[in-house]
């Protein structure tokens, strides 16, 4: 997961990677609320060695996209001040967990706890609400969640043969001329 790492197109659109499609889009400017929650560094001895234990939020609307590989957010273009942050990408297989909150009062949300990526301007426990503006937000949560179970569904295939590429083992005592008996084998004990 990056901030401010996604490249834009001239109509402020992501660029999509390679082999990268579309699944869900809301893309018309705030209507979508992204509130990001960076814990600090813990706190220690010198102001030089670690932060103050405190937490950044950084809260914008704008738009949203859910592609098969991530989840992007962007700020509008225009505006009338400097938006905290313009973009955010976030990989699908970094989604470590998703917690879908209805409040008794106010709209429903959807909490992201994700994985930095290194170098991205993020810390462990960055975490993540969405809220939607003009539509419920149940819908986007089923897209999200299986989309992210499908990359991983995927990552995890492409690990298995990974190690079926493996070559086969075969053991010491098998070779042409090699003797069973092992040479460090306890007292009193025969193979």
């Amino acid at each position: 997961m990056a901030l401010d790492w996604t490249m834009l197109d001239a109509r402020h659109q992501p660029m999509p990677l390679r082999d990268e499609t579309t699944i869900m889009s809301i893309d018309r400017d705030s209507q979508v609320e992204f509130t990001l929650t960076i814990p600090d560094a813990p706190p220690s001895g010198t102001a030089a060695t670690g932060g103050n234990g405190g937490v950044k939020k950084m809260k914008e609307r704008g738009k949203l996209w859910l592609t098969n590989k991530r989840l992007i957010f962007t700020t509008p273009k225009e505006g009338k001040t400097k938006p905290s942050f313009e973009s955010l990408s976030v990989p699908l297989d970094a989604i470590l967990s998703s917690k879908f909150e209805q409040p008794y009062f106010g709209a429903n949300f959807v909490v992201l706890d994700i994985k930095p990526s290194p170098g991205g301007g993020l810390t462990d426990g960055t975490n993540v609400e969405i809220r939607f503006y003009d539509r419920g937000l149940f819908e986007f949560v089923g897209v999200l969640e299986k989309t992210r179970e499908r990359v991983v569904y995927m990552k995890r295939q492409a690990a298995m043969e990974d190690d079926e590429n493996l070559p086969a083992y075969t053991s010491s005592g098998s070779a042409a001329g090699a003797s069973n008996a092992y040479a460090d084998t306890p007292p009193g004990y025969v193979a």
